[in-house]
């Protein structure tokens, strides 16, 4: 299934954590990076490939030089592409939140 672009993509590389569970029920990660996003979706490169319609937890970490304070994007999503020639896949995002991140003691 192809998924229209409903917005315009922006180019940006940010630290990106994936969370998802396996077919037995297993909770798996993986970091990378994200490509671009957009309003509805983002596109990551990640050293993994997860099948079509993978319901995804995906964690941005936001620049503080942008934001002020320091904030994390999460989205709720699931996995609708994976690009030729590209090393991840692109997901929409069904649902999210800016949240501050906790600094560790």
């Amino acid at each position: 299934m192809i998924y229209p672009r409903a917005g315009v993509r922006i180019p940006v590389e940010l630290p990106v954590e994936i969370r998802w569970k396996s077919r037995v029920g297993r909770q798996q990660q993986v970091k990378g990076t994200t490509a671009s996003i957009s309003g509805n979706g983002m596109v990551m490169s990640v050293p993994r490939r997860l099948r079509n319609q993978t319901p995804i937890t995906i964690r941005v970490m936001l620049p503080s030089e942008f934001t002020k304070v320091p904030l994390e994007l999460v989205c709720r999503g699931r996995v609708v592409a994976k690009p030729a020639g590209f090393g991840g896949f692109g997901a929409i995002i069904d649902d999210y939140q800016l949240r501050p991140v906790r600094r560790s003691a």
